[in-house]
């Protein structure tokens, strides 16, 4: 008795489908029942911004402003912004060093932007975007070419906030941007080990830890402003949600 009310039962089943499939035009299928779009996870939202960050950075030309830095022009200047700080360096060091009696070139060679770091503040509102930078400093002179090389380490920290502008529409932006204090390191590459070498070292050490971060901030801050202006905004909407209900979506690692 209950095999042939099971029979029953499916052979309804069968004949329902069969009249759905005849009632549907030629070519057309069944609609599928829809799947809820799962929300990104914390994880993937910070990544993707970092990952846009990195990407619009150097596409944005952030190596070539790092490659033409005026350090030349810095360390010639006579007061100016920076004061009596660099001004007459290189006559003080043409004095102890006979080589550099005309010409002092530094170029800026292998620029590298390292691996971004993004973390939240504690109430969620806000991010902090570390942007590693290095580069190495090749001081030439005239007579013997590559005197001595300096790699440089340096961080810029950006601050993003969410903002609403006069439309009311909310969107990310650029907040303090400036280098992280203590970040900068110098280090001797290559150069001879003379004292004359050590005092153009100490010398040049002391100049760029005064005026080399503001002079990389000076051209990396407008540049994530201008990245952070043309982000995906189906991705700034996502993270301005997070940052308005000061939700955490920045994972630490």
């Amino acid at each position: 008795m209950f095999q042939i009310g099971g029979l029953i039962v499916f052979c309804g089943l069968l004949t329902q489908t069969t009249a759905l499939l005849e009632a549907l035009p030629l070519g057309q299928a069944l609609p599928l029942p829809l799947t809820p779009a799962l929300d990104s996870s914390p994880t993937d939202l910070a990544g993707s911004l970092t990952s846009v960050l990195s990407n619009g950075l150097l596409s944005g030309g952030l190596l070539d402003s790092l490659t033409n830095l005026p350090l030349l022009d810095i360390l010639k200047t006579e007061g100016g912004n920076s004061g009596n700080l660099i001004g007459g360096l290189l006559g003080r060091l043409t004095s102890v060093i006979p080589l550099l009696d005309n010409i002092l070139d530094v170029q800026v060679t292998n620029p590298q932007l390292l691996e971004l770091g993004l973390v939240q503040s504690p109430d969620g509102h806000r991010l902090y975007l570390t942007i590693p930078l290095g580069l190495v400093l090749n001081v030439k002179t005239p007579l013997v070419g590559s005197l001595l090389k300096l790699a440089v380490k340096l961080n810029i920290t950006a601050e993003i906030l969410a903002v609403r502008n006069e439309q009311g529409k909310i969107h990310l932006v650029l907040g303090d941007c400036t280098h992280s204090p203590g970040s900068l390191e110098l280090s001797l590459l290559d150069g001879a080990g003379s004292l004359p070498i050590q005092n153009l070292v100490d010398s040049l050490t002391g100049v760029l830890t005064k005026v080399l971060p503001e002079l990389v901030q000076h051209q990396v801050c407008p540049l994530v402003n201008s990245v952070l202006g043309n982000l995906d905004m189906t991705l700034v909407h996502d993270i301005v949600d997070k940052l308005i209900h000061g939700l955490t979506f920045v994972i630490k690692v």
